[in-house]
């Protein structure tokens, strides 16, 4: 007892581990009570037990062990861990309690099983139990079945799954042991009650003993479906409902059909096929062919077959069944087929297309075990694919002459239309096979008939009658009769298979029940009994004659008819004609429709004279009532015939015409237009009369428009109408042109394809026609056919039905060519070729074949989609590439029928995509993309492909297949059940190695929730690792979060159209990211995502609906549509600028990417209804959305704008909408839009024009007049707020389109910028774009070329002459026409603008040509208009009047919204008047110039680009202003770095404007002179401004300077220039120019300019003769500086430019020019390089190709060699002391070089002392150094502030007291300063201290280097590179003085003083005599500025 007590004390679980069997049994029972006790199923006691469950059930002592059994089985039921211990508990119940000899241990361990199955492990229990029966125990096993039995039993099939189970159930038959056997048996039984007769294939191969007891248990059991018992936990609410169902005593019956396919084994035979099989099918002996056959026939016999690729196979059966003579071996071949077809199922899908066209061909046989085994093969392989994937090859063999062909292929769609439904059946497919049976239906053959009928009679029954009944409208009464009965007849049963009348009863198909068919003579026809005696729509079997049929109708007329009429019918004297006309229409008026002979009336109406009647009366009469009969009585198709030659006859006659057409349409109300329409069309076109011919085309145009379109067979006239438009009579080709124009209005765009190979000019016509129609809607149709009206009584569902199905069958009518017959065996074997060549040659031809063929048939041969296929895996990656472009074309050219190759080709794509080369995988995604377009998703998902790929372990491969689908799920509806296939894999990739693959697979996760559900899901988790099983569960609970709302089918509600479309409009499919941020409202238990409730609710009670509807949208819509986030624009822009978003918005058409994206992108900031109307499918909540954002533009116009570039974005993807409505209401919108940012002062940033402007450009080449004028109204309103110089590129890009009207158009466009802005909006050159517009002179189309004229005859307005020199070489033929062009301007233009008189020109408009087609109003009418406007603007900047409005900037707007993007301020305005006034606070002023300059550095950009085209200008104010404008930026040095970046740009405008004052201004006399001169000035200080900052100045590229270089020195050269006044001030200016520019620019880029341009001018002797002496000189300069600037340099750079020139000018011919200066300067060059470098020098000749053969490389080396340590400047010098004049010069350079470096600091502000120190020294170094040179030219003051200066130097020397240096040093205080200093007291002011002010202006020479903004000179203060003398202090006081004013007129503004402008001068406080003469000039300068 002693031990006892020692276990006692224990706790429960240490009780349960102990040795002692008695200790566990105590705390088993104690453990079982525990268990009970515990209520929480979460409780962490249960934790405790976790490892001890399975010691528990596999005690050692069986009475513990029972013990523990119960135990066990309390921990399972109640705790909620219990899960975690299924596997190994269910094991050891089975090794160590299954074996027990008690029962009760048995029962307990089955019970455990059962309560794991419970609590949901039934997967894991059942692979244990399936575990134990493998076991040796035969007790075990027999325990392991009736486990299985007993779960069978009370779970079901559904929770019990039973293909393992079938699978091993045959074994256990075999066992030795009875009980064993028996047992199975039982379970056999059990298994038999769930699934029936599914269960009988696997069980086939059992003892036939065992299988016949087994089928009388089978027979005995009950009929009724068996029940489930017991549920699953999470089944309770099930159980609950079972249970209720109990006590009503209703019937459960949820049990799932089980195929016996499913249960299978598959089986391999591919391997086990005769070796010699190939060789053998080939043989030239039937019987070894046959034997080969038959081996394979036995392995296909398999019930399934394990997939592979049967290519091969296949290919060789499909030979045999269509070329084997014996027709034996062929049913065998078929039979071959047909088990293929069954075993392989949907894998089998692939083959189909191949195959079948075979099969049908052959039927041709007669033998009747023939046509069997092939209607078994295409039965067996009908179910392996769809119907659609078939109908091209069933539709190409439905007009084979041979009858039985076409019966059987009738008779195999009334088999294929059984396994139909509506859903598989859909109209698009049933349309064209229903026209094809509609037409065997009247076949000569009576069996084509009958199975025509039988399969029509199908289809009915299937889809329904309503669905079918649009199809048979040509059908008469007795025919359709016929189709009804078939329907009731034949709709439930197999097929009628008949081949001979006296054929026996033959399968219809291999599986399903009732394989016998009723042997009934089908060609009986069911007598007529619904017809009414009178009516004659169908004519009897028997054919009557004519005579017996006109007695016929005599009767039944005379009837109806007074007999006065019948007898003058055909009267001799037209009166009595006329009067039996006039009692037939009344006879016809009154009669009762129901019992009108129609026939016979209309028989009567052609007998003799009939349709020959000569009075015009009489035939008016009779045609009138032939519409009359149409429309009252019922009139048939034969009635028609009877009637419609005559009334064709008629249509072009003058005066019976109109009765003709009115018959005509009634006809076509009767018997439907389409009918009507293809007879008619064929009888005129069987005519001559072209009067005829047209006025039937006419006709049926408007025919077209009052009937609509619905039903037209295209393809049945649209021959005829090419006849037509080959006609030699113009009004049959405008009558045709016509009716295409009304087609295209239904068709759109594919009808012109029937007319690709039309002549160009008919073409065109017909393009003309069609732009007409574009945009256009057709008109709702006004007549209806009176037998569909009646058929479809129940509403216009149908008729829309038909409408949307028209539009399906564009495609179809396309003429497709059939390319089988060009796929020969030769290019398959090409393309299979070992040779990759070869194979490349094989892909190129079916390129080419494709290509020439433009649209194919779905046919394309068996063999190329496999060689294809083969070329998908090539190892030869270029091929793979080629091969998917092939597969992209086929695509397109294929379109639909794509879909019977997504098996065979289009998995195969995917493959690719795990492709290791991204653009083999990017080439393989857009493929993939192009097919899905064309075959949808379905077919993809369909069957285990996808899965397939999916388990590859390939990381590309995964995360691109599984990125697909998480984008293409989404917009599913529905998908197919093979999706859950995919799911393992998924789950797999959740955990890849892979990053990529990991991420993919969470993304895809959602969208495949959305399909499947979560339920199943998290099911499919049951077979991963536990840990796994966690990890995945929990990202399903995520994923479920965010999984997307599924698309909700379209409603089919009761109620007609308008319900339906109400519902279709009103779900909305919420993308993930729309689902996350919008909150669901519960409306009882359900939640939903609110924008589905309209769902909900819209199928409520109808009446309630509308209601609900409105109200719900107002609660929605009254918020605001934009949301305003701060700074949301400027993040956006720089997330695309760094790449964030995935995707630029840059596009040739948007694809979904963009699309999404962009929807992305508006979430956030625009309201979730207005998104919701925005990407809506229907365009008119496109057109509802717009009209409200019209609505909310003024009240929400700063969120507009804070949205503005995704709303232009969205408008940019509406520009590729083809409707018109939308369009039209898109344009409304940016007109208004465009208004209100000109109003708000806004201005386009880059990002939002370059992601619209492009696209709007696309529209200005639109057909429609309207439409043009709209966009160019848009344009004109775009240039207010962003740069017409920018808008500019758009435009040329424009002028690239294929489509002419857009090139005109943009021309056109060019043409009014030019004129409104100058010649500098042409970017990026004027010369560049002019070239470009000339081009289009010499275009085919007329109103390009005549665009284009105008656009040079414009830029001739501006800048005359020169534009011969801009446009560049043009043929003769354009030329000729650009002078005739221009002479007429110049007839028609009235005197040029540019003689103004002064007070004209006070106007300042912009240079403009009065032909202008629109000029931007100049901003200026009248001074006190001026004012006016700005004060109310309270602009702090004035603008300049030339300047358009929209580049000024409203500096108090920006200054309140710091957040608006700053543009450049406009500097233009300073009016210098102060210089003649006091100024109280100049330092303000100073910054009021540009106050927010330095606010956004991007926004100036725009700015200063607009201000730098205005500088090369053609007309002289405007560049004046521009410079001022730069030069104010270059003057503040904090500001002048936003110049950087526009240097090139502002040189080259600088040049240009230097050639047009050369070649243009100085040639033209009405030019004043002076202004030229102020330009120059301008030009010559902003360059000094410029060159004054090195690191801008090294900004300049190569190719710049030699063009400024260039410029500079024609200028210094220009004989013109001196004799102006002032004219040698500016070439001094220039001279100290070049001086800076050599010095200041990048060293490398100036020397290889200088060689380059030295090198042109030795080449062209054209120019000046001083020009290379000049630029040589500048050469010396440069090599003078080399000892500084050797470290700086690019050697390589410069000694190749040294190369180019010796290549051009060897030694020898540089010695024979007339000076060897040239020689000299190359050779000098040279020699300091290698005295500089040494012999390092060659290694820098790395640039030079060829350097062996390079002359310079040879130079080099000997100049090496001899140097040593002699300077090649020395041996230089040497040269120039030989006595030529040219040392001389030089060496006096040297000299003046030295002082004009000394003389220059003096000029500078900060080196002025330095200056003077230098100079004293020199002075004091070289006494008698003559400076008189430099003196002598400069004004009094400066050499007395020079000699004031030493002399200061002097004494301080000496120790002297300082002289006051005010003048010297403080003198050189830029403008503003000595403004504020000299005239802050307010004296008069003596014109003395102006002197003063130009004597330190002139000591300064120009030359500034400053640091302080406040220490730039003013533009003019930089003119002269020498003391300036008189004649330049007028120009300096000038130009002080037009500063002055601007800056006057500034301060008035400030103070909101309106004085006029004109008027300012009067303010100045000057009366001094001496100023007179300043005065008037200053007058006069001011009159030219306004």
């Amino acid at each position: 007892m002693g031990d006892d007590s020692e276990w006692m004390k224990l706790s429960i679980d240490q009780k349960c581990e102990h040795k002692v069997w008695k200790a566990r049994l105590n705390g088993y029972e104690e453990a079982l009570k525990l268990f009970q006790r515990i209520e929480d199923e979460k409780s962490p006691e249960w934790g405790k037990y976790l490892g001890l469950i399975k010691k528990f059930v596999t005690d050692s002592n069986a009475v513990a062990q029972l013990k523990g059994l119960e135990a066990a089985l309390a921990f399972i039921e109640n705790a909620h861990v219990a899960g975690k211990t299924t596997g190994e508990v269910v094991s050891g119940v089975v090794t160590k309690v299954f074996n027990q000899p008690k029962a009760r241990a048995k029962e307990l361990g089955t019970d455990i099983c059962l309560m794991y199955i419970e609590i949901e492990k039934a997967e894991v229990v059942q692979d244990e139990l399936l575990k134990g029966l493998d076991n040796k125990n035969p007790k075990i096993v027999v325990a392991c079945i009736e486990a299985l039995r007993k779960a069978l039993s009370e779970f079901g099939s559904k929770i019990v799954t039973l293909k393992p189970v079938v699978k091993i159930l045959s074994k256990q038959f075999e066992s030795r042991e009875k009980a064993v056997r028996d047992e199975a048996k039982l379970l056999a039984v059990e298994i038999y009650k769930w699934i029936r007769d599914a269960l009988r294939p696997p069980l086939q191969n059992i003892n036939s003993v065992q299988l016949k007891e087994l089928e009388e248990e089978w027979v005995k059991l009950p009929s009724s479906p068996p029940k489930q018992t017991r549920f699953l936990r999470s089944q309770q609410d099930l159980k609950a409902k079972f249970e209720q169902q109990q006590a009503i005593g209703g019937e459960q019956s949820d049990v799932a059909a089980v195929d016996a396919y499913e249960l299978l084994e598959a089986v391999e035979i591919l391997s086990k096929m005769p070796k010699d099989f190939y060789e053998k099918i080939e043989a030239k002996k039937w019987q070894e062919r046959k034997e080969a056959l038959e081996a394979v026939e036995a392995l296909t016999k398999n019930p399934k077959l394990e997939n592979g690729d049967y290519g091969d196979l296949v290919r060789a059966l499909k030979k045999v069944v269509g070329k084997d003579a014996n027709v034996m071996l062929v049913s065998v071949a078929a039979k071959c087929l047909a088990g293929l077809a069954t075993g392989l199922r949907k894998k089998f899908g692939t083959y189909a297309g191949q195959v079948v066209p075979t099969i049908l061909e052959k039927f041709k046989e007669k033998k009747p075990q023939v046509v069997q085994a092939l209607q078994e093969a295409i039965d067996a392989i009908f179910l392996t694919t769809t119907l659609q994937n078939l109908s091209e090859d069933i539709l190409a063999v439905m007009d084979n002459k041979n009858p039985s062909i076409k019966q059987q292929a009738s008779l195999f769609l009334a088999r294929s239309f059984r396994h139909c439904t509506q859903a598989t059946l859909p109209k698009s497919v049933l349309k064209p096979l229903c026209a094809a049976l509609i037409k065997q239906v009247n076949d000569s053959a009576p069996e084509v008939r009958d199975a025509a009928f039988e399969a029509l009679g199908t289809a009915m029954k299937v889809v329904g009658e309503k669905a079918v009944n649009p199809f048979l409208a040509d059908l008469d009464k007795l025919k359709l009769d016929k189709v009804r009965i078939c329907r009731r007849i034949k709709g439930g049963k197999r097929p009628l298979a008949r081949i001979n009348s006296n054929q026996q009863k033959l399968p219809g198909g291999k599986k399903g029940g009732g394989k016998g068919v009723d042997k009934k003579p089908a060609a009986k026809a069911p007598p007529p009994a619904a017809e009414a005696p009178h009516k004659s729509s169908a004519p009897p079997r028997k054919t009557q004659s004519a005579a017996s049929k006109a007695e016929v109708s005599e009767e039944l007329a005379a009837g109806v008819l007074p007999a006065s009429c019948i007898q003058q019918l055909d009267s001799a004297n037209w009166k009595e004609r006329l009067a039996s006309m006039e009692e037939f229409q009344r006879a016809v008026e009154t009669m009762d429709t129901a019992v009108m002979p129609c026939q016979a009336l209309v028989r009567m109406l052609a007998k003799k004279p009939g349709w020959k009647e000569t009075n015009f009366q009489v035939m008016q009469m009779k045609l009138h009532i032939v519409a009359l009969i149409c429309r009252r009585g019922q009139f048939s198709k034969t009635s028609a015939s009877v009637v419609l030659d005559g009334l064709v006859d008629k249509v072009g006659d003058v005066k019976c015409g109109g009765n003709a057409k009115e018959g005509l349409t009634a006809i076509g109300e009767a018997c439907s237009l389409p009918w009507t329409a293809e007879q008619v069309v064929s009888m005129v076109f069987a005519q001559k009369n072209p009067k005829n011919q047209a006025e039937t085309l006419n006709w049926l145009a408007n025919a077209m428009k009052e009937f609509g379109f619905a039903g037209i067979n295209v393809k049945g006239f649209i021959n005829n109408v090419k006849t037509a438009l080959g006609a030699t009579n113009p009004a049959v080709r405008t009558a045709a042109i016509t009716l295409l124009g009304v087609m295209y209005l239904y068709m759109g765009a594919p009808l012109r394809m029937f007319f690709e190979d039309e002549k160009p000019a008919l073409l065109s016509q017909i393009d003309a026609e069609f732009e007409k129609m574009q945009g256009q809607s057709p008109p709702a149709p006004m007549r209806f056919t009176k037998k569909a009206t009646a058929a479809e009584e129940e509403g216009d569902e149908g008729e829309e039905q038909e409408e949307d199905g028209g539009g399906q069958d564009i495609m179809d009518l396309l003429p497709r060519t059939d390319i089988s017959d060009k796929i020969t065996s030769n290019l398959v074997s090409k393309i299979e070729d070992k040779n990759w060549k070869i194979r490349k040659e094989g892909l190129d031809e079916t390129a080419a074949i494709i290509s020439e063929a433009k649209f194919i048939t779905a046919n394309i041969g068996g063999e190329l989609p496999l060689a294809l296929k083969g070329r998908l895996g090539d190892s030869n990656k270029i091929l793979v590439q080629q091969t998917l472009t092939i597969l992209q074309q086929l695509a397109t050219a294929m379109g639909p029928g794509l879909k019977q190759h997504v098996k065979a080709l289009g998995i195969s794509i995917v493959t690719v995509l795990g492709d290791s080369k991204p653009n083999v995988r990017t080439a393989a995604m857009t493929t993939l993309q192009a097919w899905v377009e064309q075959t949808g998703m379905k077919e993809w998902l369909e069957g285990e492909d996808l899965s397939e790929e999916l388990k590859r372990e390939n990381p590309f491969l995964r995360q691109e297949m599984l990125g697909w689908l998480a984008e293409k799920l989404p917009n599913m509806r529905t998908v197919p059940g093979d999706l859950m296939l995919c799911v393992p894999h998924l789950y797999t990739c959740l955990e890849d190695r892979n990053g990529d693959v990991r991420k993919k697979a969470q993304e895809a996760l959602p969208t495949f929730m959305m399909h499947l559900g979560y339920d199943k899901m998290s099911k499919a988790t049951g077979k991963l690792k536990p840990s796994s099983k966690d990890q995945v569960l929990a990202m399903l609970e995520k994923a479920r979060a965010v999984m997307p709302a599924k698309l909700a089918a379209p409603a089919k509600t009761g109620g007609g159209k308008s319900s339906a479309e109400h519902i279709i409009f009103t779900y909305v499919y919420l993308s993930s990211a729309a689902s996350r941020s919008q909150p669901t409202e519960h409306i009882g238990s359900l939640a939903l995502p609110h924008k589905l409730w309209y769902c909900v609710l819209s199928q409520g009670a109808a009446g309630k609906k509308p209601a609900a509807k409105s109200q719900k949208d107002e609660e929605d819509k009254s918020g605001p549509i934009f949301i305003l986030f701060p700074n949301a624009k400027e993040q956006r822009i720089k997330e695309e600028k760094q790449l964030k978003v995935i995707l630029k918005w840059n596009f040739i058409t948007p694809r979904d990417e963009y699309v999404e994206q962009l929807k992305t992108q508006m979430s956030t900031c625009f309201a979730k209804w207005l998104q919701d109307e925005l990407f809506h499918f229907d365009f008119q909540r496109h057109v509802k959305a717009i009209g409200v954002m019209i609505e909310r533009l003024e009240s929400e116009s700063e969120a507009t704008i804070s949205c503005l570039d995704l709303i232009l974005k969205w408008f940019t993807l509406r520009f590729f909408d083809t409707n018109t409505t939308v369009l039209m209401k898109v344009l409304e919108y940016l007109k208004l839009l465009f208004a209100m940012l000109n109003r708000e002062n806004y201005h386009l940033t880059e990002y939002e024009a370059n992601s619209f402007a492009p696209y709007l450009i696309l529209k200005v080449g639109e057909s429609k007049d309207v439409v043009r004028k709209d966009v160019r109204a848009i344009l004109a309103m775009l240039c207010k707020v962003y740069p017409a110089s920018k808008v500019f590129p758009f435009l040329m890009d424009g002028t690239k389109s294929k489509n002419s009207k857009q090139r005109a158009e943009c021309l056109e466009e060019l043409g009014c910028l030019i004129e409104g802005y100058g010649m500098n909006v042409c970017q990026p050159t004027p010369a560049k774009s002019l070239k470009e517009i000339a081009v289009h002179i010499g275009d085919r189309d007329t109103s390009v070329r005549n665009a284009a004229l105008n656009t040079v005859v414009a830029v001739y307005n501006v800048c005359g002459d020169q534009v011969y020199k801009l446009i560049g070489n043009l043929s003769e033929k354009d030329m000729s026409m650009l002078e005739e062009r221009i002479k007429r301007s110049a007839k028609k233009a009235p005197p040029a603008p540019a003689k103004q008189s002064a007070p004209e020109r006070s106007q300042r408009e912009p240079p403009a040509n009065p032909n202008a087609t629109f000029l931007r109003k100049p901003a200026q009418e009248d001074p006190n208009k001026l004012n006016h406007a700005r004060q109310n603007a309270q602009h702090t900047e004035s603008s300049h009047p030339s300047i358009p409005k929209e580049f000024q900037l409203d500096l108090d707007m920006i200054e309140m919204d710091q957040s608006r993007v700053c543009e450049l301020p406009d500097l233009v305005q300073h009016k210098l008047d102060e210089l003649l006034e006091p100024i109280m606070i100049p330092e303000p002023k100073m910054r009021a110039v540009s106050p927010h300059f330095d606010d956004l550095h991007n926004s100036t950009a725009s700015t200063i680009n607009f201000v730098i085209s205005q500088v090369a200008s053609g007309d002289i104010n405007t560049s004046i202003q521009a410079l001022a404008q730069i030069d104010e930026v270059l003057r503040q040095e904090d500001k002048a770095e936003v110049m950087s970046g526009h240097i090139d740009q502002f040189l080259i405008a600088t040049f240009m404007q230097l050639r047009l004052i050369y070649s243009t201004h100085m040639a033209d006399d009405r030019l004043d002179k002076k202004d030229i001169i102020k330009l120059y000035s301008c030009i010559i200080g902003n360059m000094l401004s410029l060159f004054s900052m090195e690191s801008l100045a090294r900004e300049a590229s190569m190719g710049v300077l030699k063009d400024l270089m260039h410029g500079l020195i024609t200028l210094m050269l220009d004989g013109r220039v001196e004799d102006i006044e002032d004219g040698q001030q500016v070439i001094r200016s220039v001279n100290l120019l070049v001086i800076r520019v050599l010095e200041k620019s990048d060293q490398t880029n100036m020397i290889s300019a200088l060689l380059v341009l030295l090198q042109d001018s030795l080449v062209t002797t054209a120019g000046p003769p001083m020009f290379s002496e000049l630029v040589m000189k500048c050469l010396w300069r440069m090599i003078r500086f080399l000892p500084e600037t050797i470290n700086s340099i690019n050697l390589d750079r410069i000694l190749l430019d040294v190369h180019n020139f010796m290549k051009v000018f060897p030694k020898e011919k540089l010695k024979q020019l007339k000076s060897d200066v040239p020689h000299r300067t190359l050779k000098t060059l040279l020699h300091t390089l290698c005295k500089l470098t040494g012999a390092k020098i060659l290694d820098h000749l790395s640039m030079i190709e060829n350097r062996n053969e390079s002359e310079l490389e040879a130079h080099l080396r000997r100049v090496v060699k001899h140097s040593g340590n002699l300077s090649g400047l020395k041996s230089d010098r040497g040269n120039e002391k030989t006595g030529l004049r040219t040392e001389d010069r030089m060496s006096k350079a040297k000299v003046s070089d030295i002082l004009s470096e000394i003389f220059k600091k003096i000029g500078s502000k900060e080196n002025t002392k330095e200056g003077l120190t230098e100079l004293y020294e020199y002075k004091q170094k070289y006494s008698d150094a003559d400076l008189e040179p430099f003196l002598k030219n400069t004004s009094q003051f400066f050499q007395s502030y020079v000699e004031r200066g030493l002399r200061v130097i002097e004494s301080e020397r000496e120790g002297k007291a300082r002289i006051q240096t005010s003048a010297g040093t403080a003198g050189l205080i830029p403008q503003h300063g000595v403004d504020s200093s000299l005239s802050s007291n307010n004296e008069e002011l003596k014109p003395a201290v102006y002197y003063e002010r130009l004597k330190i202006l002139r000591q300064r020479q120009g030359l500034e280097n400053t640091s302080r903004p406040q220490q730039r000179p003013p533009i003019s203060s930089l003119l002269s590179s020498k003391p300036s003398v008189a004649s330049s202090t007028d120009m300096l006081h000038s130009k002080l003085s037009q500063l002055k004013e601007s800056r006057e007129l500034y301060q008035q503004e400030h103070n909101a003083h309106s004085h006029s402008p004109t008027h300012a001068h009067t303010r100045s406080a000057s009366p001094a005599a001496n100023l007179d003469d300043l005065k008037k000039r200053l007058e006069r300068i001011k009159s030219n500025r306004q």
